[in-house]
C-alpha cells in the first residue's frame, strides 16, 4: 500500500481520519494536511478516478492488521488425518476395535485413512482388502462420508473418510 510520497498521482480524493470526505486535493496539499496532524496519507483505492487516499496512522493500521491475522490463525483448527492400518486377514475383534477408534477420531473432527497393507502373496487377493475397506465404510456410514474411494497404490490400498456435515 503506497503511502505519502510513494503515491504517484497529481490529484487525490481525500478521506479524513474519522471517515468524512474532504474532497479532491492536489497530492502535495493532501500530504501537507496529513503531516500537520502527524498522520500518513495512504492510498486505499488505486483504481478509482481520481484515486482515493485516507489520512490515518499507518503504523497503527499495520499493527492492527497483524494482530487480526494472528488472532484468526489462532482460532483455526487444523484437520488431521488419522491413519489406521490393517491387514487383509483382520479378525472380527480387531475390526470392531479399529472401527470404534475411527469413530472417535471422526467425532473429534479428524479425517480417517484406513490402509490395508498387502505382503507377499496377499497381493493376489486384492478383493479381500477392498471388502474390508468397504466394511469399514459401511460400519461408519452413519457419521462419515467417503472422501476418496478405495484405491490401490503399490502394496497398500486405502480409503479416506470425513465426518458428515
Amino acid at each position: 500500500m503506497p503511502i505519502n510520497r510513494q503515491i504517484k498521482e497529481s490529484e487525490v480524493q481525500v478521506i479524513g481520519e474519522d471517515g468524512e470526505k474532504i474532497g479532491i486535493l492536489s497530492l502535495d496539499a493532501a500530504i501537507e494536511m496529513a503531516e500537520n496532524k502527524d498522520l500518513d496519507l495512504v492510498l486505499v483505492a488505486p483504481n478509482a478516478k481520481p484515486v482515493v487516499c485516507k489520512i490515518m496512522n499507518y503504523g497503527k493500521y499495520k499493527f492492527e492488521q497483524a494482530k487480526k491475522e494472528k488472532e484468526s490463525r489462532k482460532n483455526q483448527k487444523a484437520i488431521e488425518i488419522k491413519e489406521i492400518r490393517v491387514t487383509p486377514n483382520i479378525g472380527e475383534h480387531d475390526f470392531n476395535f479399529k472401527s470404534k477408534n475411527a469413530r472417535g477420531f471422526l467425532e473429534d473432527g479428524n479425517k480417517v485413512k484406513f490402509t490395508v497393507r498387502f505382503r507377499g502373496r496377499e497381493l493376489n487377493n486384492i478383493k479381500t482388502g477392498e471388502t474390508i475397506l468397504n466394511k469399514f465404510v459401511e460400519d461408519l456410514s452413519d457419521i462419515s462420508t467417503v472422501e476418496k474411494k478405495p484405491f490401490l497404490e503399490g502394496k497398500t490400498m486405502f480409503v479416506i473418510l470425513t465426518k458428515k456435515i
